[in-house]
């Protein structure tokens, strides 16, 4: 068959599937119930099979398909030359992926929720890797804040659920350095200041300063530690006294011999929950100081740094500081926190050449995704005016707080 006579078909046969069969020239047509019925025959994907996307979403390369639209989109940000410490989560993405594996639409139900999030309104995307640079610190940032951007101002498929119409990005990091272009491009997005919530060990709005050394140079100011601070720096946290961003889960040493660490975060208007209180508060007095701060109105960015859980469960990050959460304490105040008004997040610091061969870092991070993609939906529902909840069957699901 000789090329324009493919080209014809292509264009003749519209949503109607053609093969050339080989040496013959013949051609078959496939009907849409046709192709409905391969679907139902080989569709199906094992956790254990196929190609590997975050949850076996379909995957489309968004930024190179500038046409596709979509609700929510997981993208990868593999860049971790801005650490302090120990490199390697460049690999987090993939590791991620591959430990939602046992995500799957058809099993995929979320108790807790009462909604399947792969099965409902929102039209969910793997969009692949932002092809960031390891040797360039001030171009990679650049690429991020362009592709974070690109993204961001999307139509989403379903408008009416979005603030301003626009989509929602998940990124699977990466240093928590990419918090700084996400959060810049959703600052253009939107066009109002954001407040974070900020699960993690330390507390990532230090000076750059901070960091001695005799040398230094305008990319030394970008650190995985300084992100935030070059965010209320640049104007797009809000530093309104009455609605400050919160710090959960601390329990970072600070410079020098006083409290001058925390003077500079106070000044930079935000709230700190120790991870200490977990022991006092419990899942549910955490799960009231954060909702207590952020409301349920204003825009917030979700950033989710692994080493907020105790190095015995999630020993693969860059910087690991025991005395941490247990991952079903975090799961419990992802699971309270899901009237925030999230508009992006990003689960990083998944390092993982520093895991056992369990996976239990990476595991929890396709978790802390999973949790967010189900408040992100079922508040979308709820918007809707539609039922978000499914009746749990008594005596068998306790209240999740």
């Amino acid at each position: 068959m000789k090329l324009r006579e493919i080209l014809w078909l292509a264009v003749s046969c519209g949503s109607v599937a053609v093969r050339a069969c080989a040496g013959h020239g013949e051609v078959q047509e496939w009907s849409q119930e046709e192709l409905d019925e391969l679907e139902r025959k080989w569709g199906m994907e094992w956790g254990f099979s196929g190609i590997s996307t975050f949850a076996h979403l379909p995957h489309v390369k968004c930024l190179t398909n500038p046409t596709e639209d979509f609700d929510i989109a997981i993208i990868g940000a593999p860049f971790d030359t801005a650490v302090s410490y120990r490199p390697g989560a460049r690999f987090g993405p993939r590791a991620i992926r591959a430990a939602s594996a046992r995500q799957t639409s058809f099993r995929g139900f979320n108790a807790r929720a009462g909604i399947n999030p792969y099965q409902n309104w929102a039209k969910i995307l793997d969009c692949g890797d932002i092809p960031v640079v390891p040797t360039d610190n001030a171009l990679a940032v650049e690429q991020m804040s362009t592709a974070f951007a690109e993204l961001g101002s999307r139509a989403a498929v379903t408008p009416s659920l979005s603030p301003s119409g626009k989509p929602r990005l998940i990124t699977l990091g990466g240093d928590h350095s990419l918090a700084l272009p996400a959060l810049r491009a959703l600052h253009a997005v939107y066009g109002q200041k954001l407040r974070v919530l900020h699960f993690d060990a330390h507390l990532d709005t230090w000076h750059p300063g901070k960091y001695p050394s005799y040398w230094s140079s305008a990319q030394t100011q970008f650190t995985h530690g300084s992100m935030f601070w070059l965010a209320g720096q640049e104007g797009l946290l809000s530093n309104a006294s009455a609605a400050p961003s919160v710090h959960a889960g601390l329990r970072t040493r600070l410079s020098g011999g006083d409290f001058g660490d925390y003077e500079d975060d106070d000044a930079q208007n935000w709230v700190r929950v120790a991870a200490d209180e977990m022991d006092d508060l419990g899942t549910k007095g955490v799960v009231a100081r954060i909702m207590d701060v952020l409301g349920t109105e204003d825009p917030v960015y979700l950033s989710v740094d692994i080493d907020v859980l105790d190095p015995a469960f999630a020993p693969g990050t860059g910087t690991p500081e025991p005395g941490g959460w247990t991952t079903r304490e975090l799961i419990r105040v992802l699971r309270g926190i899901e009237g925030l008004n999230l508009v992006g997040a990003d689960i990083v610091e998944v390092a993982p050449a520093y895991q056992n061969n369990g996976e239990e870092t990476a595991l929890a991070g396709a978790q802390v995704v999973f949790e967010i993609l189900s408040s992100m939906v079922k508040r979308g529902m709820v918007e809707m005016g539609k039922t978000a909840v499914v009746e749990k069957k008594k005596g068998s699901v306790k209240d999740e707080l």
